[in-house]
C-alpha cells in the first residue's frame, strides 16, 4: 500500500467527529496557503497595497454603517418601510452618480464617442437588469427561509435580492479605487477612496435593517451588512492588478451593476415600500436617500 493510499484508509477508519476536524484541517490549511500567496503577491506590488489599503477602508465603512441596527430596537412597519425608501433612493443616486456618469466618462477615457460610450453603459445596464431578472426567477427559496418560519416567501426573495445588488455594487466601486491607485496618483487614489467609503455607511445600514425587517435574527442581520462590503478590497486589488489589461470592462462592469440595481428598486423595494400603506414614509425616505447620496457622490467623488 502506498502512502496515500494509507492515509486515505485511515482517515476512514477514523471517528466522524475526527474526521470531520481533519477536515476542517485540510480546508483551513489551503485557505492559509492561498492567503499567504496572495499577500506575497500584493506585497511585491506597492500600487496593489494600496489599492487593498483603499479598498478595505470602504469595506470597513460598510460595517460601520451596520452598528445603529446593533444597538437599536424592534423596529415599526412605517419605520422599516421609511427606511427601504431611504435604500431605494441611496441605491437610485448611486446608480446614477457613481456608476453611469463614471461608467460613460471610463468609456469616454477609452476612446468611445458620446454615442459609443452612451451604447457601451446602456447596454451594460440592460444586461444587468436581465441578470437579475433570471436570479428573480431562479434563486432558491429553501435556504433563505430558515430561522424565519411564517414569513413570506416572496418578501424574504426581495429582501435577498436587494442585499445582492448592494453588495454587487460594492464590486465595481472597489474596481474604481484600485484603478484610481493603478493611475499613478496616489493621492487622487485615497481621495476617491475616502468618498466611496462614506457613500458606503449608509449602505450598510439599509442591508442590516432590511434582513431585520424580514424576521432575520440581529446578529445575523449586523453580519451579513458588514459581510456585504468585503467584495470591495478585492474588486480594488483587481481594478489595481489588471488595469492595463482590461480597462475597457470597467465601463461594462459600472453599467451592469447600475442596471442591477435600478431593476431591484423598482421591481422589488418600492412595491415593497407601498405594501403597508406607508407610501408617503416611504416616499421620503427615497428623496431623502437619493439627496444625501448625490451629496456624497458631488461633493466626495
Amino acid at each position: 500500500m502506498n502512502r496515500s493510499s494509507y492515509i486515505a484508509s485511515a482517515a476512514d477508519r477514523a471517528p466522524l467527529p475526527l474526521r470531520q476536524a481533519l477536515g476542517i484541517a485540510i480546508v483551513l490549511a489551503g485557505v492559509l496557503a492561498l492567503g499567504a500567496q496572495f499577500w506575497q503577491y500584493v506585497a511585491a506590488r506597492p500600487v496593489v497595497l494600496q489599492a487593498l489599503a483603499g479598498g478595505s477602508m470602504a469595506a470597513l465603512a460598510t460595517a460601520l454603517g451596520t452598528l445603529p441596527i446593533a444597538f437599536s430596537q424592534r423596529l415599526s412597519d412605517r419605520m422599516q418601510d421609511t427606511l427601504f425608501g431611504f435604500g431605494a433612493g441611496v441605491m437610485l443616486a448611486a446608480s446614477a452618480f457613481s456608476l453611469i456618469i463614471p461608467g460613460i466618462a471610463a468609456a469616454r477615457a477609452a476612446g468611445a464617442d458620446a454615442w459609443a460610450a452612451g451604447g457601451i453603459v446602456g447596454s451594460a445596464i440592460l444586461l444587468g437588469g436581465v441578470a437579475l431578472l433570471v436570479l428573480d426567477r431562479v434563486l432558491p427559496h429553501e435556504h433563505f427561509i430558515k430561522g424565519v418560519e411564517g414569513r413570506d416567501t416572496r418578501a424574504l426573495r426581495r429582501t435577498w435580492l436587494f442585499v445582492f445588488a448592494i453588495a454587487l455594487h460594492n464590486l465595481p466601486e472597489g474596481l474604481a479605487i484600485g484603478v484610481g491607485f493603478a493611475g499613478g496618483d496616489a493621492l487622487r487614489g485615497s481621495a476617491l477612496a475616502t468618498g466611496i467609503a462614506i457613500q458606503d455607511v449608509p449602505e450598510g445600514l439599509v442591508v442590516a435593517a432590511a434582513l431585520l425587517a424580514a424576521g432575520y435574527r440581529r446578529p445575523f442581520a449586523v453580519a451579513i451588512g458588514m459581510a456585504s462590503g468585503l467584495v470591495e478590497p478585492l474588486g480594488a486589488v483587481l481594478g489595481a492588478a489588471i488595469v492595463s489589461h482590461s480597462a475597457l470592462l470597467l465601463p461594462w462592469g459600472l453599467g451592469f451593476a447600475a442596471g442591477a440595481m435600478l431593476f431591484v428598486i423598482s421591481h422589488e423595494i418600492i412595491p415593497e415600500s407601498h405594501r403597508k400603506g406607508h407610501e408617503a414614509f416611504a416616499t421620503g425616505g427615497l428623496m431623502l436617500g437619493f439627496v444625501l447620496m448625490m451629496l456624497l457622490d458631488t461633493a466626495l467623488g
